[in-house]
């Protein structure tokens, strides 16, 4: 069984926005990406703009050659721009403005009418719809209950701690993606991943495509980024072998 790569090119946009320049280009790093193996591109909009653009967005739409994951808020905002913009996939994730990256799952079970709605939404306008969320059962329960097709497990948990802690994270995940798998929903990964950590998680039969960003774009800065795509999808490839 395959797994694909998502990468997340977030960090590029950061970059540009540090300077306020319009360079390094995102939309060209996605597609050294594409060339360079990944099966998608991954890309949030974040209600504060802080790294990726409207425009961004648009042009990603219209020139990405594999296929475009936008991450987002469950925002009335971003609803309408994904409804216009009609991406492939759209991954809800929780968001605050004070967070540097992502820090947990979207709590799902705990606003069901809402998450019902804005998945009906989506799936209205042929967006598959990913719930980023913890690995608890409660939270998988839940997205399938409210419509979703894929949820991406939370993996930095596992990606911060070390030693029998990350073995006890990796089981829960392992655990859970077998659970979310023998009810109907596609598995993806991601968050925290990097080229020490990633194998064991690739190794696990029900991830369908990890999402992994801040690590390859990092790993560019030395080595350059079709070589940093490259690298990872041979190793979760090899994972597989």
């Amino acid at each position: 069984m395959s797994i694909y790569l998502g990468v997340n090119i977030d960090h590029i946009a950061t970059i540009r926005q540090a300077r306020g320049a319009h360079y390094p280009s995102p939309i060209a790093g996605a597609l050294l990406c594409e060339q360079s193996g990944a099966d998608s591109i991954t890309l949030h909009l974040r209600e504060d703009r802080r790294h990726i653009q409207d425009s961004d967005v648009e042009i990603f739409r219209e020139q990405l050659t594999t296929k475009m994951n936008l991450e987002m808020a469950i925002t009335d905002e971003m609803i309408a721009i994904a409804s216009k913009i009609k991406p492939q996939d759209c991954c809800l994730v929780p968001e605050k403005r004070e967070e540097l990256t992502t820090e947990g799952g979207l709590n799902v079970a705990g606003q069901m009418s809402r998450m019902y709605d804005v998945c009906a939404q989506l799936n209205a306008e042929n967006i598959t719809v990913s719930l980023f969320i913890d690995a608890q059962k409660s939270q998988i329960d839940a997205a399938k209950q409210c419509g979703a097709s894929v949820i991406e497990l939370h993996t930095g948990h596992y990606a911060n701690a070390t030693n029998e802690a990350q073995q006890l994270e990796l089981e829960k995940i392992k655990t859970m993606a077998t659970y979310a798998h023998s009810i109907g929903l596609q598995v993806n990964a991601g968050h925290g991943l990097t080229l020490e950590n990633t194998v064991a998680i690739a190794k696990l039969p029900e991830i369908v495509e990890l999402n992994i960003g801040h690590s390859i774009i990092a790993r560019a800065v030395f080595v350059g980024l079709e070589a940093a795509t490259h690298e990872m999808k041979r190793l979760m490839l090899g994972a597989r072998e």
